[in-house]
């Protein structure tokens, strides 16, 4: 149950000076750390809860004895007045004067079926930043530790690490950059970015956060965290509950992301280790499977199988009669050629019978006949030249993709150390967990 949607309290005509001099407590708190003196006749509000529970917030702020009016918000309403107090005490730097049974009581239980109450989050937010001291923080774990959160390790990996990291591809494959396309290839390249990254990000969010300077509150200090004033504004009828603001999964992936507050992270880092290290070692996996035993990549535009041993002769074969067949000069025979020599003959004949100028047209022809005839043998041998020089590359390009294959799977057995180097890592700093000072 969300203790901040109770009815307002307000409705009572004898609580008005009740909740003003409380919204004035709660600037107070979060000012400076101190309660003003409470008024005559204030809490004088017969069965609310909130009058008793002010009453003993300001005997406790002052080293007084607040027994009996502590005993009666008790009375009243038992699970409103520990969140009140716990919340008070917190955000004014005294949590060390709650008692251990009132975060208990003002807690409840968590559950994933059920959202995460405004009160629940905010004492949740308080103890994390060391409101309450290391045993705060060991009672909030133990809350967390005793849900069963699914373990989407894929949902937990894009909390932690949102951007994808860039992959570096092995220095094996700059010989051949058709293979960095292959998805064997890629996969492992990701997974290793993937993992050194998820190592670096969890050894982040463990390596100590100084311990929350909230126990101590100096003159000029204000608590810079909405939801515990949120929550004790509503709880003095000051402003409606936004109620629930997430389910207990949810909350959780928002605290381990970059931005988030380390002391949050520590705790759901602490609470998702078997998600996080099902998904470092999912991405193990991937970097240790077996290199390809062979591809097919695209070389030249043709679709080529390499295997460690060579290049598959078949695909070369189709590649060559490809390169062959789309470079053979077109229409080879130069007829237009042919056709002009034949007509220079004939004008060089009648020329011969009739007229010395009508022999010269038909020398000229002869040698238009001829350059046409040699542009022609020309292409052809350009043509044959460009076929050669293609297969060539083709048969160079192939070997180095073999040679680069070959390099590749000889590097295996470095990426699969150093991937279990990272996961080892990763587990220890699992394992270390969250400080509770």
């Amino acid at each position: 149950m969300d203790l901040t949607t109770s009815p307002d309290p307000g409705s009572k005509a004898d609580s008005t000076e009740l909740h003003r001099y409380a919204e004035g407590l709660l600037v107070s708190l979060a000012a400076d750390g101190t309660a003003p003196s409470l008024p005559p006749g204030v809490a004088d509000v017969p069965g609310y809860w909130l009058a008793p529970a002010v009453e003993a917030l300001v005997l406790i702020m002052s080293g007084q004895d607040a027994l009996e009016p502590l005993a009666q918000a008790t009375h009243l309403d038992e699970r409103r007045t520990a969140l009140f107090l716990c919340l008070a005490l917190a955000v004014c730097g005294r949590g060390d004067h709650i008692h251990a049974s009132w975060l208990g009581t003002a807690f409840g239980e968590l559950s994933n079926d059920r959202p995460v109450t405004s009160g629940q989050r905010a004492l949740w937010l308080a103890a994390a930043r060391g409101a309450y001291g290391p045993v705060g923080k060991i009672f909030v774990l133990r809350k967390l530790d005793a849900v069963v959160v699914p373990p989407e390790d894929e949902l937990w990996l894009k909390a932690l690490v949102p951007d994808e990291p860039v992959a570096a591809m092995p220095a094996s494959l700059d010989g051949c950059p058709e293979l960095v396309n292959v998805p064997e290839i890629t996969a492992s390249a990701h997974a290793v970015a993937r993992l050194r990254r998820l190592r670096d990000r969890c050894a982040e969010i463990t390596s100590a956060p100084q311990p929350a300077m909230v126990s101590k509150v100096d003159a000029d200090a204000v608590w810079t965290d909405d939801e515990p004033l949120a929550v004790l504004r509503s709880l003095i009828g000051q402003e409606n509950a936004e109620g629930p603001l997430s389910s207990l999964s949810g909350h959780l992936l928002h605290d381990v992301r970059p931005a988030a507050d380390p002391h949050l992270a520590a705790l759901a880092l602490h609470v998702a280790a078997p998600a996080v290290k099902a998904a470092g070692e999912s991405l193990t996996a991937t970097i240790q499977a077996p290199p390809p035993d062979s591809v097919t990549v695209p070389i030249l535009g043709y679709p080529i199988t390499l295997r460690a041993d060579g290049p598959e002769q078949a695909s070369m074969a189709e590649a060559e009669r490809r390169i062959v067949t789309e470079g053979a000069p077109q229409g080879t025979a130069p007829w237009l050629g042919y056709l002009v020599g034949g007509l220079a003959a004939v004008v060089f004949l009648v020329g011969f019978v009739t007229s010395f100028l009508v022999t010269l047209a038909g020398v000229a022809l002869g040698g238009v006949s001829a350059f046409l005839i040699w542009r022609v043998r020309v292409q052809e041998q350009t043509a044959i030249r460009r076929v050669q020089t293609q297969v060539g590359e083709l048969s160079d390009a192939a070997d180095r993709g073999v040679r680069a294959l070959r390099e590749y799977g000889k590097e295996s057995a470095a990426r699969a150390e150093t991937a279990a180097d990272d996961l080892a890592e990763l587990c220890r700093v699992l394992r270390r967990g969250p400080r509770a000072a």
